[in-house]
């Protein structure tokens, strides 16, 4: 039996005579080759499933800023409708304040003493003083003008005139009231600025 075994094993190393190395060696069974395949193809996937883990979490965060940024959005669109939704009606009321003061600043000292006319007077002013109130409770109020430096994004500056007094560029005269809205400005104020004589 063993001469037999033996013999076979002659007969496959003869046959196998003058075949290179390199295809006689499989480096180990089937199975140990097949396992190696597995565990390669499984480091594989599961680098892909940590690439597309790490992709899908990006996403979620760039998702949640974008969300958050169109949040702040929509509550500052609805914060400015609520501060300025009166703008229009306010450049509208600003002519009747307007026509108010130069009324009360019209009057006569002789007609504010008269008895007659005493109680009109106080009614128009108390008119203005209303108007003001209602003005400040809706966030408008009047530009400072008078003393400072001409600024471009509040006073509309409609002529120079001469002054020793002041220094250049400064208001001297207000010929019509700037308004503000909140932080916006509703009309500038028409402003005379001093200059050097010449």
């Amino acid at each position: 039996m063993i001469d037999n075994d033996k013999s076979q094993a002659d007969a496959a190393a003869e046959e196998l005579k003058g075949v290179p190395e390199e295809f006689l060696d499989d480096g180990g069974s089937d199975e140990e080759c097949e396992a190696a395949s597995d565990a390669a193809a499984m480091a594989e996937v599961i680098e892909n499933l940590r690439s597309e883990v790490e992709t899908a979490k990006q996403d979620v965060l760039y998702a949640k800023a974008e969300q958050q940024n169109v949040r702040r959005r929509a509550e500052k669109d609805i914060a400015d409708a609520r501060n300025y939704a009166t703008t229009g009606f306010a450049r509208d009321i600003l002519s009747v304040a307007d026509n108010l003061s130069r009324a009360i600043e019209a009057i006569p000292d002789s007609l504010r003493e008269d008895e007659k006319m005493k109680g009109l007077v106080i009614g128009i002013e108390a008119t203005q003083r209303e108007l003001e109130k209602v003005f400040k409770q809706n966030g408008i109020e009047r530009v400072a003008a008078m003393g400072l430096p001409l600024d471009p994004n509040q006073h509309q500056a409609m002529m120079e005139i001469p002054s020793t007094d002041h220094e250049p560029g400064t208001i001297v005269q207000e010929m019509q009231a700037g308004w503000m809205i909140k932080d916006r400005l509703l009309r500038p104020a028409m402003v005379g600025v001093s200059k050097k004589p010449d």
